[in-house]
């Protein structure tokens, strides 16, 4: 795993990870202070089992917790591509990332309906393909390790948070069947170990 050479292990110990094109080495070696400044985010970046257990999507608390973090220097970009047909533009589609910072691309997926990696990883190969951005960086939650999660923090918890939703075991099928092109793209998934009161809360609910 190449990539944890230019990863630190204090991220590495939060999230889990995976690199498709040397995404990695190309964010720390050709963007350097846009990978100090998205680690530190990612450093900082917690959320809280009321965060977990709260209404809201992909618009609840944690991806504000992000804006807070990103906001204002990584932007919101769109990029119009149209098909021209003997002259004529035949078909114009408008492609969306939430936070881009120079030529690096980041993104979070919470808990939205699954396609929406389609529209995402879309997205990070139209960008990269027309030369707006290098690499990109995709957040989401890890399957395994927050399912174990919500199962203790009751069925309706895990209900919310279904098989159907964004998280790591949806995504990853899709970077290896190539939807993002050949754009480079380092995904990183959200960990318990990211649940600022988690440990706390094991302690006091029993059955946990």
């Amino acid at each position: 795993m190449i990539w944890r050479d230019y990863i630190p292990e204090d991220i590495t110990a939060l999230y889990e990870v995976h690199d498709y094109h040397h995404a990695a080495a190309i964010l720390k070696n050709e963007f350097s202070s846009e990978c100090l400044e998205l680690f530190d985010a990612l450093r900082t970046f917690r959320v809280t089992t009321n965060d977990i257990k709260k209404a809201g999507g992909n618009e609840s608390q944690i991806p504000k917790r992000i804006s807070n973090l990103l906001r204002p220097h990584w932007k919101e970009e769109r990029l119009e591509a149209s098909l021209v047909v003997a002259g004529k533009a035949r078909k114009t589609d408008t492609h969306k990332i939430d936070y881009v910072r120079g030529r690096v691309a980041f993104d979070l997926e919470w808990n939205s309906k699954d396609q929406t990696f389609d529209r995402d990883l879309y997205a990070f190969r139209t960008f990269f393909e027309f030369d707006n951005i290098s690499v990109a960086v995709l957040l989401t939650r890890s399957t395994n390790d927050l399912n174990e999660v919500f199962r203790k923090l009751g069925k309706k918890i895990m209900a919310k948070y279904g098989a159907s939703t964004t998280h790591m075991d949806k995504l990853l099928p899709r970077l290896e069947a190539g939807r993002a092109g050949g754009c480079p793209v380092l995904v990183l998934g959200i960990t318990r170990r990211l649940i600022s009161d988690w440990d706390e809360y094991a302690r006091t609910h029993s059955g946990i």
